[in-house]
Order: structure tokens, then sequence, then C-alpha cells
């Protein structure tokens, strides 16, 4: 009997991964492959100055950015391996263990700052963005309560505050780091993910402005967040200065023009755009490939959105709803991570210190020498 039982919930693990779409689905697959091969090789072109300078080594950081696309790889190989049910049940804990970072951060010896900001946590040789894994640990987290509570969600305020009560705390421990840009993926994640879920608009706009209103009262009550904001706003007024990187972005935008520079033909990623191989590596696409390489990144991560929003309906349809909030979620969370960045990039919104997903590997750089 033992043995049946357990043939029982193998067999149901194994349909319930397949009826969320997330088996074989080759233009997922195919969109992935094709923005990791674009970031190694903009990796490999906007680093090699600068890994020539701070390690001899030119292709130093195209090493690197390739063991991580390896070790990620086979990292979702093993990730698809793990029931839907396994990640179901475990999203509480999950929860946990993103506050549990969050906390350990700020233990010295442990955590590491950078540019007045504790976010990275020592991993041996290398150090870890705990924000990175906190994004994913809140949408599963989400994704499992929308999938109890959808219907409670439609008719009652109170399960539509309880998570956010919890993202709350998420998102101090974050700003105490500081790390807004990472608050903000989080809370416009989860928003999305309410959205879907059908919670009703009157709700969803009063959250979506009280939302808003803080974000605002954060950036206008610190004083660096408003002189970034300032900046912004009018590079050119000091482009020697407060506005040096957006400005030395938009020229590396100005000389891409139609065609691009050519492969390798940067001149802006010879030490006058700063971090032009992490946070400003679109801009560094977008000179050396033209409109054609800036417009083709931002085909592929649209396709990436309307692959998740596809996978996610599948999902529903099947009645498997904690994977179609899961799929909704991963999607809302690369999709505006993206948008951020290529919108920083271009001058739409304040800088952030947010890479683009897939293209650019979340670690510092500085720490990793």
């Amino acid at each position: 009997m033992m043995t049946r039982a357990l043939q029982h919930i193998r067999n149901f693990n194994y349909r319930d991964t397949r009826l969320a779409g997330a088996s074989n689905d080759a233009w997922l697959s195919g969109i992935v492959l094709a923005l990791l091969t674009l970031g190694v090789i903009m990796v490999a072109s906007a680093s090699i100055t600068t890994a020539d300078r701070q390690t001899t080594q030119p292709f130093y950081y195209l090493w690197r950015q390739a063991m991580f696309i390896i070790a990620g790889l086979g990292a979702a190989t093993l990730v698809r391996r793990i029931p839907l049910l396994w990640w179901e049940n475990a999203s509480r804990m999950l929860l946990i263990a993103a506050v549990v970072m969050l906390v350990i951060v700020f233990i010295p010896g442990l955590g590491r700052t950078l540019n007045g900001s504790t976010r990275w946590l020592a991993l041996g040789p290398i150090s870890f963005q705990v924000s990175e894994a906190v994004k994913l640990c809140t949408i599963v987290f989400l994704a499992g309560y929308l999938a109890r509570h959808d219907e409670a969600l439609r008719t009652s305020l109170a399960a539509l505050w309880r998570p956010l009560a919890v993202l709350s705390v998420l998102a101090l421990l974050l700003l105490i780091e500081p790390d807004l840009g990472a608050t903000v993926i989080i809370f416009g994640s989860a928003l999305i993910m309410l959205f879907i879920a059908g919670t009703p608009l009157k709700y969803f706009l009063s959250l979506a402005a009280a939302v808003i209103a803080i974000f605002t009262a954060l950036v206008f009550t610190s004083p660096y967040r408003l002189k970034r904001m300032i900046s912004f706003s009018d590079p050119w007024a000091d482009p020697f200065n407060t506005g040096f990187q957006l400005t030395q972005a938009l020229i590396a935008f100005g000389r891409g023009e139609w065609w691009g520079v050519g492969l390798g033909g940067s001149v802006q990623k010879l030490f006058y755009l700063p971090e032009a191989h992490t946070d400003f590596i679109y801009a560094v696409l977008a000179e050396e490939l033209g409109l054609l390489g800036a417009l083709s990144v931002i085909v592929l991560f649209g396709l990436l959105c309307w692959r998740a929003l596809l996978i996610g309906r599948r999902a529903r349809e099947a009645q498997q709803d904690f994977a179609a909030y899961l799929a909704w979620g991963i999607g809302a969370w690369l999709g505006l991570q993206a948008f951020v960045n290529i919108a920083v990039n271009m001058g739409l919104l304040p800088t952030k210190g947010l890479t683009l997903p897939l293209l650019v590997t979340a670690v510092p750089a500085s720490l990793f020498v």
C-alpha cells in the first residue's frame, strides 16, 4: 500500500508540472537562451577594458558571466525536477527564509557594504545580492497565498491587507539597506499579481495610490534620492557631476543611431560610462548594435512576458492555481525589472541599481575581484 501511495504522489506531481506548461515550452526556452547568449556577448564587449585594468585579464568578466550561466542552468535543471506541490507547501518557509537573509546581511562579517548600501551576503570568494532571492521567495509566497485565498480577495478587505502587511516587513528591511529599487520591483510584482487575482478595482486603485504616495514620500524625504531625482530631470545641468552617468548613457544611444558602431566599437565603455558592463549595459548595447539591437532586447522581454501569461492561463484552465500565479508573478518580476533598467538607461526613470535580467548577473564586480 505504501508503494501505491508513493506512486500516486509521484504521478500527481508530474501531472501538476505538465499542466503548468513548465516541461516543454520551446518558445520560452529559446527566448531565455537568446537573452543569455546576448548577455554573454555584451558583457564580454562592455567589460574588456575594465577587466584588463582591474585584473589584467581582459575576459575576466566574460568567464565569470559564463560560470554563473552554467551554474544557473544546472540549478534550473534541478528545480524542474521539484514538484510544484513542494513549492506550494514550502511557500511560508521561503518567506521566513527571505526575512532571515535580510536580517543576516546586517551581521558584521557576513554582510558587505558597497557605496553606502549593505545589500550583499559574503559567500566565500563571491558576494550574493540577497534581494534577488527575496524577490523569488516573495513571489512563491504570494502565489501560494493567492491560490488559497483568491475567492476571499474578491470580497474581503482583510484578505488583501494580510499579504501587504508581510510585504511591508520585507520592504522595511530592504529600505534599511537601503534598496529602494528591489522594493519597487517586489511591490510592483505583487500589485500585478493581486490585480490578476481579481482584487476589486476600488481596492486595487486605493492600494496602488497608497503605494505610489509612500514611494514618493521616500524619495522627497531622502537627500540622496532627491538629488538623483533632480539630476534625472535635467542631467545636462550638471553633466560632469550629478548628471554624468545619464549624459554618458544618452551619448551612447546617440552614437548608436540605426545600426550601431559595431560590436566592440563602443567608445562610452572606455571609462566614460560608469557601470558599463552591469547596470548600463543596455546603453552600450544600443551604441554597438544600434536601434535594431535595442529593439530586439525589448521584443525578447515582451515575448518572455507573453509566454509567462500564456503558461499561467493554461495552468489556470487546468485548475492549477498556484502554478498560474507563480508563472504570472515571475513574468511580472522579470518584465518589470527589465522595463525599469531600460527606462533608467534611456533617462525615462531616475538611476536605480537594478541590472537587466538574464543579460547581467546581479553580483557586483568590485566585490568579486
